[in-house]
């Protein structure tokens, strides 16, 4: 079996946490940027886990990205803006047949949802969910994640390779 888990994250604590779940899951999984994750790099996937940062109370859309770029506010720990957005990713999904899971980075009182857009793309693709989605807390807007969430996403993604393999 195999397992990729995408990720795009704009200053490091989504792909930390994307690390970790594949870990988590064991030797068949690989954490891929959304440039890593080619249609090659799928191809055979029977699990696809996604993650985005939560921003704007939503999965990031390319002038929400383009904004950071642009607000000097960032200038300092500017965004990792080369890798596609998750959005445009799972835009470009081919059709394929699997499970899927979603997750997400975001700070404790933030309102709305990523996983819930990506959640649906990935079963719009045809990955359907293997387990409730996850989310995973940062201190702040550029970090660092919350004490204990590494070994969290270990454990999350622990539990996805269980319920995995016994299906």
């Amino acid at each position: 079996m195999k397992a990729i888990v995408v990720y795009e994250s704009l200053w490091g604590n989504t792909a930390a946490i994307a690390r970790a779940i594949a870990e988590g899951i064991g030797a068949e999984a690989s954490a891929l940027s959304t440039s890593q994750a080619s249609v090659e790099a799928l191809a055979g996937a029977d699990l696809i886990v996604a993650g985005a940062p939560l921003l704007g109370f939503r999965l990031p859309t390319e002038s929400m990205r383009n904004s950071i770029g642009r607000d000097p506010k960032h200038a300092q720990r500017p965004a990792d803006l080369s890798q596609p957005s998750l959005r445009s990713w799972l835009a470009a999904l081919p059709k394929g047949s699997g499970r899927s899971a979603a997750f997400e980075t975001r700070f404790k009182w933030s309102p709305g949802s990523a996983t819930g857009a990506i959640g649906k793309s990935l079963m719009r693709a045809g990955y359907q969910p293997i387990a409730k989605d996850e989310r995973f807390l940062v201190k702040g807007t550029y970090g660092p994640l919350a004490d204990a969430e590494v070994e969290r996403a270990k454990a999350w993604g622990a539990e996805l390779a269980r319920l995995w393999k016994a299906e």
